[in-house]
């Protein structure tokens, strides 16, 4: 009897089942962002905690006299594309340093001098 057949899956070429927004196109454009040049990045929604994170983070690069501009990346896939799961989230140059939760100054400060030398 065909009732208990095996389902044909389709292929799924998305970060999770269900989101629209996981279109290969944007997964692609996502992957590039990631390899950009020398870069501070906050990942995360936009809410109270991200919002905390991306002002520690300023207060450090002011601290460490460096220039570099912070990037608040809300899309999903994008943050999908880093392995984050947790926001928020602290990228530096590409590289994911911490997630799930808001760090102090002091923090940010080492985490940059530890990325950056």
């Amino acid at each position: 009897m065909a009732l208990f057949g095996k389902k044909k899956q389709k292929p799924v070429a998305s970060c999770c089942e269900g989101c629209n927004d996981c279109t290969p196109q944007n997964m692609e454009k996502a992957e590039n962002a990631k390899t950009e040049g020398p870069t501070v990045k906050i990942l995360g929604s936009g809410c109270a905690k991200c919002n905390a994170l991306e002002a520690s983070t300023r207060a450090a690069l002011e601290q460490l006299n460096m220039d570099t501009a912070i990037d608040h990346v809300t899309d999903f896939a994008q943050i999908a594309a880093y392995g984050v799961m947790t926001t928020p989230a602290l990228v530096v140059d590409g590289k994911v340093v911490s997630y799930g939760k808001t760090l102090k100054t002091d923090e940010v400060v080492n985490l940059l001098k530890k990325v950056r030398g």
